[in-house]
């Protein structure tokens, strides 16, 4: 069974491919869940801070008919850290600490802990935030410790704990450290761990469905978490308020979890804009979600052959942050516990989120989450918000431009910063472009090739020559005032030889015919390649690129001579690739055949 909340009205320009792109979130949470052994899921879709999308599949409580909706309470774990860091960092801001202070300033059982080395420093509360006070990792240990009395809380504190890791060295996930981090708010607010954060956060965000008491809410709202074994499933015990509360106790729902997503992911991009009614600045909450220490790294193959998917784990103050190779940054935290299964993640650069929610044993809502937010950005179900060079940014190409017209030492030696003579002389960059413009005449600017910036300071862009081919522009400009151009590339890639873009077209071909599957695929017999080509080592490329790229085009080249090398652009929905072809020396056959992904997104908004 299955319910869905009709969502709010969306702007008319968003609609239809977001509609789409809702079409197939639900088909892969439906496809997902018919495999599992778990009762019940909720999850919602956000966009712009606001809850787009919700559904419910399954049941809150085994043997009734209750499914789940945007307003089901389930418990959500550890994403609780990410409730209790920012509660953390509100005190900050207002004075009440540094984050570089010892903590058994604030916790003073902690005054006798016994370090690992005789050089390791105290622990201080940014070593607990970021998870690199050196305790060892407690789950599940610290799962059970949920609801711990306070006073036997600090008994094991003040008894002493162990390290894995001299503190400040490493990352090791950490519940233990989140529990005395609810004690330093308790202790600096003078109230109740939990009551801080309804007071801080809850009450101002308008999340009045948040809590970390069950019995706040009504029965029939609330599920029951279970564990599937032996067949059957099994009711499992939901802990009480306790001293560890604070690294997963909170209750809530889909609903109320997106108002939380909204408030993380408006902090992007960084702006003149009021502050707005968020209880904490856009400064403070991008803070917590930059990758300050390493949480490792994550090579996934679907298939032996498969291009991998790589992602960078980071962890902030309690959120990880993943940079993927294809979407770039995004977001968030996983909660996992006796009875319940959590996730949240947002794309700062498009402002989508998803949120999932079910009620086993650490269910599988982490793997669900990926998979609907990456539907979501590979199908781009909302613009995303792309850095734009500057107002002197945009000066400077024009006068790169104009340089390209007409070279004149006086505009480069005003345009260009001290370096770039002493990187290369001018004279040497006056006669290439000299060399460029006999090459492909009158050089226009290409506006239908998307431009491309890391930074405001940062432009790449393509000009279109009269005579053919094209020419890759790229500057950086300097930190000075008024900055001056301190990179200056110039790529000259003219059209491919008629061999280059047959064999080009011949290889999209094979990886585009319906007829031809991952299995199938072979070298094309019509193309020769030479003796040191391995061409099973291509051809296994070939499907994986098939497999998971399909449907691909053909695009324009984008580097090489023309005559002997080009690399060509492969667009796909589900990402960008480069095919980069050489021939040999008297361009009888194929020396060369590489198929690489691109990143099809702009970097990270931190």
């Amino acid at each position: 069974m299955s319910v869905a909340s009709p969502p709010p009205a969306l702007d008319a320009e968003l609609a239809p491919a977001l509609a789409v792109a809702l079409a197939g979130v639900d088909e892969i949470a439906d496809r997902l869940f018919a495999g599992w052994h778990v009762p019940g899921l909720a999850y919602g879709v956000t966009l712009g801070g606001r809850l787009v999308h919700s559904r419910g599949l399954g049941t809150l409580r085994v043997g009734e008919d209750a499914v789940p909706d945007a307003r089901s309470v389930f418990r959500i774990a550890s994403m609780t850290k990410s409730f209790t860091a920012a509660t953390v960092l509100s005190l900050r801001d207002e004075g009440c600490f540094a984050l570089d202070d010892r903590i058994d300033r604030y916790v003073p059982e902690l005054a006798s802990l016994r370090y690992p080395t005789a050089d390791s420093p105290p622990i201080t509360i940014r070593h607990l935030l970021t998870m690199t006070a050196g305790f060892p990792t407690d789950d599940p240990w610290g799962d059970r410790q949920q609801g711990l009395d306070i006073a036997a809380f600090r008994r094991l504190l003040a008894g002493g704990l162990s390290f894995a890791w001299a503190p400040g060295t490493r990352f090791e996930y950490s519940n233990t450290g989140y529990g005395i981090l609810g004690r330093l708010i308790t202790n600096v607010a003078g109230a109740e761990y939990k009551d801080v954060v309804r007071d801080r956060l809850l009450e101002p965000l308008g999340m009045t469905d948040t809590s970390y008491v069950g019995e706040a809410f009504e029965p029939e709202r609330l599920a029951r978490g279970y564990l599937w074994r032996d067949e059957r499933y099994l009711d499992e015990p939901s802990d009480p308020y306790g001293a560890l509360a604070s690294m997963g106790g909170i209750f809530t729902t889909v609903e109320d979890l997106s108002k939380w997503v909204g408030f993380w992911a408006d902090a992007f991009p960084p702006r003149d804009d009021p502050e707005g009614r968020f209880p904490l600045r856009r400064a403070t909450r991008r803070e917590a979600q930059q990758p300050l220490v390493d949480a490792g790294t994550r090579l996934d193959h679907a298939t032996p052959d498969a291009l991998p998917d790589l992602e960078r784990m980071g962890y902030g103050y309690g959120l990880f942050i993943v940079d993927d190779v294809r979407y770039g940054r995004i977001v968030g935290h996983s909660g996992g516990y006796p009875g319940f299964g959590s996730n949240m993640r947002w794309h700062p650069a498009s402002g989508l989120g998803v949120i999932t929610l079910t009620n086993h044993r650490y269910g599988p809502a982490s793997q669900l989450a990926k998979d609907l937010l990456n539907e979501l950005l590979r199908a781009e179900a909302a613009p995303a918000r792309r850095i734009s060079p500057n107002a002197e940014t945009e000066e400077a190409r024009d006068a790169v431009e104009a340089l390209l017209v007409h070279w004149d030492d006086v505009v480069a030696a005003n345009l260009l910063a001290m370096n770039v003579e002493l990187d290369e002389p001018v004279e040497t960059r006056r006669d290439f472009v000299e060399t460029i413009r006999n090459r492909h005449g009158e050089l226009t600017r290409d506006e239908d090739e998307p431009t491309e910036s890391n930074t405001a300071y940062h432009l790449v862009w393509w000009l279109k020559g009269a005579r053919g081919g094209r020419v890759k522009a790229e500057i950086l400009l300097s930190p000075e005032l008024p900055p001056k151009v301190q990179t200056l590339g110039l790529t000259s890639v003219p059209e491919p030889s008629a061999a280059l873009q047959r064999a080009a077209e011949r290889i999209v071909e094979m990886l585009t015919a319906p007829e031809h599957g991952p299995v199938s695929i072979d070298w094309p017999s019509d193309l020769s390649v030479g003796s040191e080509v391995d061409v099973s080592a291509v051809v296994r490329s070939m499907r994986a690129t098939e497999a998971r790229f399909a449907p691909i085009t053909l695009g324009r080249p984008i580097d090489g001579d023309g005559e002997r090398k080009a690399t060509f652009r492969l667009d796909s929905p589900n990402g960008r690739l480069g095919l980069s072809l050489e021939l040999s020396a008297d361009g009888a056959c194929l020396d060369r055949v590489t198929l690489t992904p691109a990143r099809l997104v702009p970097p990270p908004l931190d």
